[in-house]
Parts: structure tokens; sequence; C-alpha cells
């Protein structure tokens, strides 16, 4: 069922976006993303990574290949992460981290042409860190990334990049942090969030063969999510938002009301006391390869302000 659901998100992203890569072979991208719905980040070192398979409380240690070079229980993983890091075969971390987290559905791949090209200009640490989307719910998420930021150094400045439901996980995490633990985060930026749900979710959830398929963090949008929006923290640091639309009252989707970048709607990103806001008109998966929208990343990181953007899109 969450190889279907793997495919589906997959289909919807590619047909969004025209811009959509051949780079990747399609069935590899099905696998990955289908895989990317088992398991979850727990530590991060570099694009080293512990994971945690949130079905059956598996972990597995993945190089930066990810190539899973030691899969057993959590404390076995654990054990051998440490005494790797130790040795000096996974490197450590120091200084101010950005963490990049994408969205429902997809993987850690879907955001690394934009890591790429914050790795290029920021004096930081970026990680992307990943989340099995459909096995487990916002709530889970949370807790999965609250075990990455404690494994970080403790003096540290933390900064988010987020894409789509990877907003709303930092968000229910926010809710969850220590008090200490908030006071460290620098800046977040939003990238095409559903601040305020998904017309699209709720027209799945509708269906009811459709609404009896969504699981984990896809059920909290399609079926629960005025059970889950109280839940949700508006972020204490400077944020600020990108959504995709053309600027107009049609958007990239029929099936969408008002503007839209073909899955959320403009309306939908509005969160009160974001620092800026920026509307590009870019699909909602093509964002994340669109130059504009990287170098406005970029500049909010640095700024703390979206600042210009370049008016050419990447390929």
């Amino acid at each position: 069922m969450r190889a279907i659901l793997a495919a589906i998100a997959l289909a919807t992203a590619v047909h969004a976006d025209e811009t959509a890569t051949t780079e990747t072979p399609w069935i590899d991208r099905i696998l990955r993303a289908h895989e990317a719905l088992e398991w979850s980040d727990v530590v991060v070192r570099h694009d080293w990574r512990l994971q945690h398979r949130p079905e059956d409380d598996r972990c597995r240690i993945l190089d930066p290949g990810d190539h899973s070079i030691r899969e057993g229980t959590p404390d076995d993983c654990r054990r051998e992460f440490a005494a790797m890091e130790a040795a000096g075969t996974i490197p450590s971390i120091a200084g101010p981290t950005v963490i990049v987290l994408h969205g429902l559905g997809e993987s850690r791949d879907s955001m690394k042409p934009l890591a790429a090209h914050l790795r290029r200009t920021l004096e930081a640490t970026v990680m992307l860190v990943g989340y099995a989307s459909t096995a487990a719910d916002l709530e889970a998420h949370g807790r999965s990334l609250d075990l990455v930021i404690r494994s970080l150094p403790s003096d540290a400045p933390i900064s988010f990049v987020g894409h789509s439901l990877g907003n709303l996980v930092v968000r229910r995490w926010m809710s969850l942090a220590a008090g200490e633990t908030l006071a460290r985060v620098d800046r977040m930026v939003m990238l095409g969030p559903p601040n305020q749900g998904s017309a699209l979710a709720r027209q799945i959830g509708g269906v009811a063969f459709l609404s009896a398929l969504a699981h984990g963090a896809a059920r909290d949008l399609v079926v629960d999510w005025d059970r889950v929006e109280p839940h949700l923290a508006q972020p204490a640091c400077p944020f600020g938002i990108v959504a995709g639309g053309r600027g107009d009252d049609n958007g990239f989707s029929s099936m969408l009301e008002g503007d839209d970048d073909a899955v959320v709607r403009v309306e939908e990103t509005h969160l009160a006391g974001a620092g800026d806001f920026l509307l590009v008109p870019v699909h909602h998966a093509g964002m994340l390869r669109d130059q504009r929208v990287q170098r406005a990343t970029e500049s909010f990181l640095k700024t703390g302000q979206f600042g210009s953007t370049t008016p050419e899109a990447a390929p």
C-alpha cells in the first residue's frame, strides 16, 4: 500500500513540475520514494545517518552513498555509530547547522539541488534529514527530529529549510521542544508550506477509498487536520515563506480555487508572524530546483530577508 502511495506522490510531483529532471530513471525514483516512506533519521552527521524504521523498530546505518552498512537493534546501531564517529570514520559536526526536510511521499533526494546550492554558499553544515512520512504521524516525526537535534553540539545555532509537509514536521517539533533548545533556532525558510491545511488533501479525504489509504502524516492532512493543527507551533524565530503561483486568481491547477502551485494554494502557505513572503511562478516540486528560490533561501538564512532573486529558473 505504501508503494502505491509513493508512486502516486511521485507521479503527482512529476505531473505538476514541467521541468522535472530526467537524469534519474523513473523506476529508481519510485524505489527511493518507497524506501523513504519506511525509514526516519534519528542521528545525522553530514551524509552519514542512523535511521529507525517505525514499523518494526529496526535500525540501520547508512554511509554517504546511502548503502546500509549495519542493521540491528537501536542499541547495537547506536553503539556502532558512536564507535565509528570516535574513530574518525564518521566526521563530527561543529558550528551552525542548517537542517533541510523534504515533503510528503518524497525522499531526501528531492532536496539535493537546494542543499547543493546552500552548501556552496553558506558557512554552515547543511544536513538533509529524512522521515518516513506515511509510516508515522506528525508527532512521531517531530520526536524523530528531536533526536536528530539532541545529537548535535548543544552550543551551535540551528536553522531550518522545509518543503511542503517538512515545515509541519518542524512546527510539530517546536511544540514539543524545550525552551533552551528553541532558543538555539536562528531562522527558518518555508517552501510551499500547507500552514493552513490543504484543500487538495480535503478533496482526497472526501473520496472514501482514497481517505482509507491515507496513513501517518498523510492522514494528518487528509482526515485529522482539525485535531493536528492546534499542536503546530508558530515559529518564535524569524521565518520567511516562499509560495509558488501565477500571481492571479487561477494558479497552476484547475482543481484548486485561487492562486496555487498545483499542490498548495497560496493562501494556505500564510502564517502570522512571517518576516518575509515571496511568490515565485513555479510548481510545487519545481521550486527546489529553481535558482530564484535557491537564492532567496540563501539570502533569508544569511540576512532574514529574501532580497532580490535571479530572473532565470534552473533547468
